[in-house]
C-alpha cells in the first residue's frame, strides 16, 4: 500500500504569515524583498513588464485564460477563478528544486520550495480566469510568482474532460541563481524539518501542498515519500 500523508503538528508554530491577496494589489511582495537587504535577485521592473506584457500579447483576445497549478497555488491561489478541475501535464514534473531566501528560508539559510520541470508528468489543478478579470488577475499572478524571475513562464496544453485548453504553467529558469537543480533526500529533509523565512516554516508549504492535492484526489509518492522521511528523521533525533 503506497504512504499515506498525516500533519506533523508537532513542527507547527504559532502564527506563520501568509500571502494574501492585498499583498499583491499592493504589490507588498515587492516592497518587502527591497527592504530586505538579502541580495536577493529582484527581478527588474522592466524586465517583470515585459514578460507580463508578452504572455498578454500572446492571450486570446476576449477569451479565458487557464492556469496550471502545481503547489502553492492549489492551496493559497489568491487570484479570482471561476472554474477548476484535476488534470496530467504531460512532459514536466513537480519537484524541489528551488531556494527560498525569503518566503520559506534566509539568505543564510535558504529553504525549498517546489518547482516545474523538464521531463515526466505531473498531476496538478487547472484553473479558470474569467476573460473580463483576465488581465488584473495575470498582473497579480506575476506579482506572486515573477518578482523574483525564478520561473520561465510559458502556454503548456491541458486535456480537461471538456477537450484540451492551453495554460499558463511556471516553469523553473535554470539560469536563476535560485535554481537547486536535482537534490538528494538527505539535503530536501533537512532543510525542509529546519528551514523557516518571512511566511512561515518550510514544512508548512509541504504540508498544504499535501493537503491541496488530496483535496482533489491527487497522490504524490513523491511528496508523501519526502514527508515520511522528515517524520522518522525527527523521531531518530527524539
Amino acid at each position: 500500500m503506497p504512504a499515506v500523508w498525516r500533519p506533523l503538528t508537532a513542527l507547527r508554530d504559532n502564527g506563520p504569515m501568509s500571502l494574501t491577496r492585498d499583498d499583491l494589489e499592493n504589490d507588498s511582495l515587492r516592497a518587502a524583498i527591497e527592504r530586505s537587504q538579502g541580495g536577493l535577485p529582484l527581478f527588474s521592473r522592466a524586465a517583470f513588464n515585459a514578460s507580463l506584457n508578452a504572455m498578454l500579447h500572446s492571450c486570446t483576445r476576449g477569451a479565458d485564460v487557464w492556469v496550471f497549478a502545481y503547489g502553492s497555488l492549489i492551496w493559497n491561489p489568491l487570484i479570482h477563478t471561476v472554474e477548476r478541475e484535476p488534470v496530467t501535464l504531460h512532459g514536466f514534473h513537480r519537484r524541489y528544486c528551488l531556494w527560498s531566501r525569503l518566503g520559506r528560508g534566509t539568505p543564510e539559510y535558504p529553504g525549498l520550495m517546489l518547482g516545474l520541470d523538464f521531463g515526466g508528468s505531473c498531476r496538478g489543478v487547472a484553473m479558470r480566469v474569467a476573460a473580463g478579470v483576465a488581465e488584473h488577475e495575470l498582473k497579480l499572478l506575476w506579482r506572486r510568482e515573477m518578482v523574483l524571475g525564478s520561473y520561465a513562464p510559458r502556454w503548456v496544453s491541458l486535456h480537461l474532460r471538456k477537450g484540451t485548453v492551453r495554460a499558463i504553467a511556471f516553469v523553473v529558469n535554470h539560469g536563476h541563481p535560485h535554481y537547486a537543480g536535482k537534490l538528494g533526500e538527505d539535503t530536501m529533509v533537512k532543510t525542509i524539518t529546519t528551514a523557516r523565512g518571512h511566511l512561515g516554516p518550510c514544512i508548512d508549504y509541504l504540508e498544504n501542498t499535501l493537503t491541496g492535492l488530496a483535496a482533489h484526489g491527487i497522490h504524490d509518492r513523491g511528496l508523501v515519500r519526502l514527508h515520511r522521511l522528515i517524520e522518522q528523521s525527527r523521531g531518530k533525533r527524539k
